[in-house]
């Protein structure tokens, strides 16, 4: 087996054990200044999918994609509002961290459930 290989197969380890980068993202509107506020256990692969989705005209929100299809990608930016950090003891509750932090970015921005 060469070493090439054998690191490889180390990175894809690391990178499957890695710790997720959940936590809290927005999509603001330029042209209305309107902010989406969401969360996800994997955040940039959710503002991927997100993007992917806008791109190909699936997306499930339906005035979103009309605005996206309308004006285009410059209309938007997409950004990671919070990640949660990794805690240490055992049987933390992550889920209740994103939620906080999702409420909290929403009172801040003004933005509803």
């Amino acid at each position: 087996m060469s070493s090439s290989s054998t690191s490889r197969r180390a990175l894809a380890r690391q990178a499957r054990d890695a710790f997720p980068p959940m936590g809290v993202y927005a999509i603001r509107d330029h042209a209305t200044g309107a902010v989406r506020v969401g969360t996800s256990r994997n955040v940039h692969g959710a503002l991927n999918r997100i993007q992917f989705e806008l791109r190909h005209g699936s997306h499930p929100d339906k005035a979103l994609q009309a605005d996206w299809n309308r004006d285009g990608p410059q209309r938007f930016s997409f950004e990671v509002l919070a990640l949660v950090k990794e805690r240490s003891e055992a049987g933390f509750d992550y889920a209740a961290e994103v939620a906080e932090l999702e409420a909290l970015y929403r009172a801040e921005l003004g933005v509803q459930p």
